[in-house]
């Protein structure tokens, strides 16, 4: 059974940063991409970055600079360093895998950017 488990959120201030991780279980990692994404509420998710099995990364322009994807296949954990943190980044994140056949979701994590 493929389980994906986010932790790190919370609230913090404007400016201020937070480290997401998400930690998965019941697949093999190193074949899957890896992503973060995000919906706030009356929104659809969307992309917020991604790591691809080759170390590939993408990131929404709206966090270019700000945010940095990691992967580490030997712990099977994924990463989203958040620095600069502003009030519309306010959302539920959420740790993606997906190969060309499965694509596998978390449970999603609050993440709050107010003062």
């Amino acid at each position: 059974q493929v389980q994906l488990v986010e932790s790190g959120g919370g609230l913090v201030q404007p400016g201020g940063s937070l480290r997401l991780s998400c930690a998965a279980s019941g697949m093999i990692f190193s074949g899957y991409d890896m992503g973060w994404y995000r919906q706030a509420p009356g929104k659809q998710r969307d992309m917020v970055a991604r790591i691809t099995r080759g170390y590939i990364v993408y990131y929404a322009e709206s966090v270019q600079g700000r945010f940095t994807i990691s992967r580490d296949n030997a712990k099977n954990t994924v990463s989203l360093q958040m620095n600069s943190l502003k009030p519309e980044d306010t959302a539920v994140y959420y740790c993606n895998g997906a190969s060309p056949s499965y694509n596998y979701w978390g449970q999603g994590t609050q993440v709050t950017v107010s003062s």
